[in-house]
C-alpha cells in the first residue's frame, strides 16, 4: 500500500524532529554541572573545559558540593572523566576542592606524578599538574628528572624557583 506524498512527507518531518530533540542530549559529552561530586575532578568537558568541585557553606554548618566548569582549557583533551587507576597512579584525590601546586612541594606526590604509571599513562592529570608547575616557573619534566636523582634537591630547586611552601610544608632543603 502507498501511502500519500504528503503522508510520507509528515512522518518524515515527525521522525526528523524527534532526532532533533534528542541530538543536543546525545552530543552534549562531559557537562561539568551533571557529574557527581565523586567524579568531577580531573574532569574535563567536551568544551575542553576542566571540572571543578568547589564547596558551598550552607545553614547549621553544612557544606553542599558541586561540580562546576571552571576556565581552565585543557588543550586537546575534552569528554574525558579520569579512570580510577590513573586518580591512584598520580596520588591525587577526587573529593579535594580545587586544585594548587602546593602539592608540587611534597616529595611523596612528586614521586608519583613523575612515576611511570602516572607520567606514561595519565596525560590529562599530567597535563593539569604540568601547567601548575609552570604557573610557578618550574618546568614539570625537569623536576621530575630532578626527583629520580635526588628528590630533597628536587625540591630545594622547586622552593628556590619562587614556588612559596604552603602550610605544613618542609623547610626548605639548602644543598
Amino acid at each position: 500500500m502507498a501511502f500519500p506524498a504528503s503522508s510520507s512527507a509528515t512522518a518524515l518531518v515527525l521522525l526528523l524532529s524527534q532526532f532533533l530533540l534528542l541530538l543536543p542530549s546525545a552530543t552534549a559529552g562531559v557537562i561539568c554541572e551533571d557529574l557527581p561530586q565523586d567524579l568531577c575532578a580531573f574532569a574535563v568537558s567536551s568544551a575542553s573545559k576542566r571540572c571543578l568541585l568547589e564547596n558551598t557553606q550552607l545553614g547549621g554548618g553544612r557544606t553542599d558540593y558541586q561540580c562546576r566548569t571552571s576556565e581552565a582549557v585543557a588543550e586537546g583533551i575534552s569528554d574525558w572523566i579520569e579512570t580510577d587507576e590513573c586518580v591512584r597512579a598520580c596520588g591525587v584525590a577526587r573529593g579535594n576542592v580545587g586544585i594548587s601546586s602546593d602539592s608540587l612541594l611534597e616529595p611523596d606526590f612528586v614521586q608519583k606524578i613523575c612515576s611511570a604509571e602516572c607520567y606514561s599513562n595519565c596525560p590529562n592529570i599530567v597535563d593539569l599538574y604540568f601547567n601548575l608547575a609552570s604557573g610557578e616557573g618550574v618546568f614539570l619534566p625537569d623536576l621530575c628528572e630532578a626527583q629520580r636523582g635526588d628528590p630533597r634537591r628536587a625540591m630545594a630547586e622547586f622552593l628556590s624557583s619562587g614556588a612559596a611552601p604552603g602550610p605544613g610544608a618542609p623547610p626548605p632543603v639548602s644543598t
